[in-house]
């Protein structure tokens, strides 16, 4: 069995330390780093070979949440009930997994990030889902096609240099839409505008 190369970012230490000892008594794990919020986590991916980065987000997240989505590794975030899930989900996570996570649902979760597919707790996924009542239409209809497809692949996690690899464009062409993005739908961080398309149905999970 092929070793799935670990980060693990916990701001809460005695977190970090209980995961790190999970994952460690696990043989088709390897843990390469682990670490808080704070740190550098671009420069850390840089120096391993890491498959996964495990962010447990706390029992009182801090707001806003890091937007992770440039560090180029999908993101499992734990996190203690619904009401970070979005701002989770918009930081860059693509597996959501409640804190309280069984080792077996823990594994799935690890698994579904490497594969890069998106798997989502049920408990946690009614922030994620459209709103009835938004106005989806006008947000909709404001964004281009090409703004489109840079959303969407924000939502799926992507950082600005995949992105750019995958629609066939330049780093600086990805900045220049994920901006008129955040103006069309008055969003202050690209967290926001993908949360906000996300519960208005623009985009799909």
């Amino acid at each position: 069995m092929e070793i799935i190369n670990l980060y693990l970012m916990a701001d809460d230490p005695l977190a970090r330390a209980g995961l790190a000892m999970l994952l460690e008594g696990q043989p088709d794990y390897a843990l390469q780093q682990q670490g808080h919020s704070q740190m550098d986590w671009s420069v850390e991916f840089e120096e391993g070979d890491g498959d996964v980065l495990l962010w447990d987000l706390g029992w009182n997240p801090l707001e806003p949440l890091p937007d992770m989505r440039d560090v180029g590794l999908p993101v499992v975030a734990l996190m203690p009930d619904q009401t970070v899930a979005a701002a989770a989900w918009g930081a860059g996570a693509t597996v959501l997994l409640r804190r309280d996570a069984s080792v077996e649902k823990l594994k799935a979760g690890i698994a579904a990030a490497v594969n890069r597919l998106i798997l989502i707790d049920p408990t946690l996924a009614t922030p994620l889902l459209p709103n009835p009542g938004a106005d989806d239409s006008l947000l909709s209809e404001s964004l281009t096609n090409r703004e489109q497809q840079v959303l969407q692949l924000l939502a799926e996690g992507l950082p600005n240099k995949n992105i750019a690899r995958q629609l066939n464009i330049s780093e600086h062409t990805v900045k220049f839409h994920v901006n008129a993005i955040m103006t069309k739908l008055g969003a202050q961080s690209r967290t926001e505008a993908v949360v906000r398309a996300t519960r208005a149905g623009v985009i799909l999970l």
